[in-house]
């Protein structure tokens, strides 16, 4: 292959393939080649109970027929410590080659040091849709009474809005020029900001927000809304305040529906016009539900939503959202089927993805193989249905809800479990396989 890139420290394998995207979606060979980044912490645990699961799930799903070649590529502090760079290139240049990547829980210092390593593998792979399900497990322990009800997916921005990383350090002259910018030339020049200021003195963030990358992630959200039969897809923003940003993501989002799914779609608000018509004419006046066969595409202001996410979450699907809101909304969600250890992700793009566990890297617990791999091993989960491996996929998600009834986990579910039996990460692998 003429494009292989020549890598510095790391080999490409002997065997296995790349895969090649058509439509926005993976062309999945028999034996692809997946690099991995096993994690800081307690991610060297997770990743040797997880590739075992996985490994054991194709082996029984294909029969020796598929088999996916571990490409180990580095970052976070094994990199540091081994090439002094937090992200080597040779571990973006393997994402990007070979389409795919599969990541434990990285180190982020707070205020100072490097930005996330995460967020840099999102914004340089394009890697636009941030895919993170939530849904509950039997016997995951929760704090709301109702768990079960809680089964929907969220479409969170990847690569804009705050977390775009444009920001200037207080006192330093990048921010203190800006400041005299804004004050001087916008705002003082425009009626409509004659009484705002900002604060000298102040740190200073850009908060983009563009069309186009609102519309392909509403456009990737409803179209997984079709393929898996959801009711609605509803959009998730702070309008009401930020009007030229998430306002403009509402109203960027609904275009897309309307205009590239028209058949497909009706609107909350539609639905509720033909509800008061009706009523008008003598019928009885009914909730707002599902016109048959179509998708309802409705909105939340963000602080509502983290409420009605706690009162009323099987009203909800799929939820489409900005950067920061979708931050928020998905690890709080998290916490209502049992936490982050749990809680799988994925980052999606057109030409790739990387799916990762969500929680963090726990150090204290590093090398003890005691930690929850379920995240890892859910993340694996969503990379196979990707790949369009979905036999294997089921394989451990049963597994999981099988051991899970049997009261068989880690120590951070089984101390919330009256009779459970507490197991070792790697234990915890071993008693998967068996149930597969």
């Amino acid at each position: 292959m003429s494009d292989k890139p020549a890598f510095k420290d790391i080999k490409h394998p002997a065997q296995g393939e790349r895969l090649v995207f058509k439509g926005g979606n993976p062309v999945t060979p028999d034996h692809p080649i997946i690099p991995v980044i096993e994690g800081d912490g307690t991610g060297r645990d997770i990743w040797k109970a997880s590739r075992r699961v996985f490994d054991a799930a194709i082996d029984k799903a294909y029969k020796g027929k598929r088999k996916i070649e571990w490409l180990e590529v580095f970052a976070g502090e094994k990199a540091f410590k081994t090439f002094n760079n937090w992200l080597p290139d040779d571990t973006v240049d393997a994402i990007r080659y070979y389409g795919a990547g599969l990541k434990g829980p990285l180190t982020t210092p707070v205020g100072g040091g490097i930005r996330s390593i995460n967020v840099a593998l999102r914004q340089t792979l394009d890697l636009y849709a941030c895919v993170r399900p939530v849904k509950f497990y039997p016997n995951a322990p929760s704090p709301v009474k109702e768990p079960w009800k809680t089964d929907f997916c969220i479409y969170r921005e990847n690569t804009e809005d705050v977390y775009a990383g444009i920001e200037w350090k207080s006192g330093t002259p990048e921010a203190d020029k800006l400041i005299r910018f804004i004050n001087e030339e916008m705002c003082a020049k425009d009626p409509s900001m004659k009484n705002k200021r900002i604060r000298e003195g102040s740190g200073i963030g850009i908060k983009p927000s563009s069309k186009h990358c609102a519309q392909r992630l509403m456009r990737r959200a409803i179209q997984y809304a079709i393929d898996n039969n959801k009711p609605s897809v509803t959009i998730v923003h702070k309008g009401n305040i930020m009007k030229f940003t998430e306002g403009a993501f509402r109203e960027w989002c609904y275009e897309t529906a309307l205009t590239e799914f028209r058949d497909r779609v009706v609107t909350e608000e539609e639905l509720t016009k033909q509800e008061d018509e009706h009523a008008k004419k003598g019928g009885v006046k009914v909730t707002i539900s599902q016109e048959k066969g179509k998708i309802i595409i409705r909105d939340r202001i963000a602080d509502a939503m983290l409420q009605q996410i706690l009162l009323r979450p099987d009203s909800y699907s799929v939820i489409v959202t900005m950067n920061l809101n979708g931050d928020y909304i998905s690890d709080a969600a998290a916490a209502q089927v049992g936490g982050l250890g749990i809680a799988p992700g994925g980052n999606v793009g057109d030409i790739g993805a990387v799916f990762e566990a969500t929680h963090g890297t726990a150090p204290k617990y590093a090398d003890q193989d005691v930690i929850n791999p379920t995240a890892v091993i859910l993340s694996g989960v969503m990379m196979f249905e990707w790949l369009g491996w979905k036999e294997a996929g089921k394989i451990i998600e049963a597994s999981i809800v099988k051991t899970l009834e049997q009261k068989r986990c880690t120590f951070d579910f089984s101390r919330q479990l009256k009779g459970a039996t507490e197991l070792k990460t790697s234990e915890y692998a071993s008693a998967l396989i068996e149930n597969m």
